[in-house]
């Protein structure tokens, strides 16, 4: 069965069930190694992500995990084409920080996207306009090509199978600062209203707000998001400038990961209810110039 979530968590979810298969069958990486006549490194590579697998090299490796129901096999197989093909985030390689590219490789197929947002409103549900005002520190030439990812990013969601659920807490000076006043004053309560609209309609889309009056809180640490993956993978998180780490993806075990689990349920705890959010954004955007 052909699967739509892009060819980095293809990648991700079959080196995962070949770690898991080998550990299974209680064999080591040296003794897999030994028995195909591979250097260590070879498999080492491939576990790791490093290094693409064959089609006969992948059927070496589940005959020797004993792997004999032809179903299982051709659903591995199928992930392996998969991670195989060209992510069409590639294109923005040149332009966009390699890190973020692969971040948004995972974000492409996740299931559940949960993000605290400080500054702006998230990318995800950022209209045209609204994402080329905020794009700044960056060469005025690679601005188009910045504002081209986040809204196909956006668009290539939406044209999923299986959509993700879109959990998001913003901080109210998202909502408050008059992004575009000095250029085109409209802007801002446009994005405001497109962002309620969604929130309101979309039911895979929460928004909610952390209002002023609650003072300091989780979200302070800086802005991060949570991604969650069917098939068995761990969760991953992004984090963004405020928490010692400029574009680091997290995963696994990390401590990192579940504090910003922590944070994001603390964050909801002090938040404006979805309706009351919705109204207060609406709001906002009437009392704009």
């Amino acid at each position: 069965m052909t699967s739509d979530q892009g060819p980095v968590v293809q990648s991700a979810m079959l080196r995962s069930e070949l770690v898991r298969l080998r550990r299974r069958n209680e064999l080591t990486q040296e003794q897999v190694a030994g028995e195909l006549e591979w250097s260590p490194s070879k498999l080492i590579r491939i576990e790791g992500g490093r290094s693409a697998i064959t089609k006969v090299d992948l059927d070496a490796l589940l005959t020797r995990y004993h792997v004999s129901s032809e179903d299982d096999r051709e659903r591995l197989q199928a992930l392996n084409r998969g991670a195989r093909e060209r992510g069409w985030w590639d294109k923005y390689q040149e332009n966009v920080a390699e890190s973020y590219v692969r971040y948004v490789g995972f974000e492409a197929g996740a299931s559940f996207i949960r993000q605290f947002e400080s500054a702006f409103v998230p990318a995800l549900l950022q209209t045209a306009e609204y994402a080329e005002a905020v794009t700044a520190g960056v060469d005025r030439s690679q601005i188009a090509s910045h504002v081209g990812l986040r809204l196909q990013r956006q668009a290539e969601l939406a044209r999923r199978s299986s959509k993700p659920r879109q959990y998001y807490v913003v901080d109210e000076a998202v909502i408050r600062r008059h992004v575009g006043i000095s250029t085109d004053p409209a802007i801002m309560p446009d994005q405001l209203r497109s962002l309620a609209d969604r929130a309101e309609t979309d039911d895979l889309v929460t928004v909610r707000v952390i209002p002023f009056t609650i003072g300091v809180h989780r979200g302070f640490a800086g802005t991060f998001t949570l991604l969650e993956f069917d098939g068995g993978l761990p969760d991953m998180l992004y984090v963004d400038p405020g928490r010692g780490a400029l574009g680091k993806i997290v995963s696994g075990d990390d401590p990192l990961v579940a504090e910003c689990r922590d944070d994001f349920e603390a964050c909801i705890e002090v938040s404006l209810s979805e309706a009351r959010s919705i109204e207060l954004i609406r709001s906002v955007s009437d009392a704009m110039p």
